[in-house]
C-alpha cells in the first residue's frame, strides 16, 4: 500500500475522469475513480480518501445527496467540479458540507491548484511524511513511510496492513482522544462495515507489539466513554 495522498473523483464523464487521473497521478497523487455514486460507495468502504471530487449530476442520485450523506460520517475535504454554474448551486454546494466549487470547463492547472491548495489547508503543507522517530514511554517507535516499515527500540516489528494504518492514524494524532467511530471510519472507511469489536482485537494485537505490559497499556491508552489515545 502506498503513503500518498489519495483522491477520489466521481464523475459520469468517463474521458474527462481519465484525463484527471493522469494528471493527478504525474504529479504524485493515488487517484479512484467512480462513474456513478453506487461505484463511489463500493470504493468508500475500502478506505477513505484524502479529498474527494465530486460532479453534481450523476446516473444514480446527485453530488449533493452524497455530499450530505459523507458529512455525517466525515470530514474529509470536498471540491464540487460541475456544469452547472448557477448562484444557487454554488451556494447548496458550499452550505451543505463542499470546501470549494470549480464551474467546468475548468484547466487542469487550475485544478491541480485548488487540490494542492485544499490539502496544505487540510493536512498541512507536508504530504508526505517519509521517516520519523517518536519517544512513548520507555520506547522509541521509529517509522519509514515509505517501505512501511516500523521499529520498536530498533527491533523491526511486523505488521498486518491494517494494523498499520491504524497504527498510523493513532501517530498522526498522538495526544488527542479518538473516538472507535473515528477510528473505524478513517482506517476502514466509512462505509465499511467494520463492527467495534474488530477495532478492539486490532488494538490488542497492536499493544501486544508495542507495549512493555499490554494489560498496562503505556503506549496506546484507552479513553473509558470515548475510544482510545495515543501518548499523553
Amino acid at each position: 500500500m502506498s503513503d500518498k495522498r489519495r483522491i477520489l473523483i466521481i464523475d459520469d464523464d468517463k474521458e474527462l475522469s481519465m484525463l484527471i487521473q493522469d494528471m493527478l497521478e504525474d504529479n504524485g497523487y493515488e487517484v479512484d475513480v467512480a462513474n456513478s455514486v453506487f461505484d463511489a460507495y463500493s470504493l468508500l468502504q475500502g478506505r477513505m480518501p484524502h479529498l474527494i471530487l465530486l460532479d453534481i449530476n450523476l446516473p444514480d442520485a446527485t453530488g449533493f445527496e452524497m455530499c450530505r450523506e459523507l458529512r455525517e460520517r466525515s470530514d474529509v475535504p470536498i471540491i464540487f467540479a460541475s456544469a452547472r454554474t448557477s448562484e444557487d448551486d454554488k451556494v447548496d454546494a458550499l452550505d451543505m458540507g463542499g470546501d470549494d466549487y470549480l464551474a467546468k470547463p475548468y484547466s487542469l492547472k487550475e485544478l491541480l491548484s485548488r487540490i494542492n491548495s485544499l490539502l496544505r489547508r487540510s493536512y498541512g503543507r507536508t504530504t508526505e511524511k517519509k521517516y520519523e522517530e517518536m519517544i512513548i514511554g520507555n520506547h522509541k517507535i521509529s517509522v519509514d513511510r515509505n517501505a512501511r516499515i516500523v521499529s520498536k527500540d530498533g527491533v523491526q516489528i511486523e505488521c498486518a496492513p491494517r494494523e498499520y494504518d491504524l497504527l498510523m492514524y493513532l501517530m498522526d494524532n498522538r495526544g488527542r482522544a479518538l473516538t472507535k467511530d473515528e477510528l473505524i471510519n478513517n482506517v476502514w472507511g466509512s462505509y465499511s462495515e467494520v463492527e467495534q469489536s474488530t477495532l478492539t482485537v486490532h488494538i490488542r494485537w497492536l499493544r501486544e507489539k508495542f507495549e512493555t505490559d499490554p494489560s498496562n497499556p503505556q503506549v496506546i491508552k484507552t479513553v473509558w466513554g470515548v475510544g482510545y489515545m495515543m501518548g499523553e
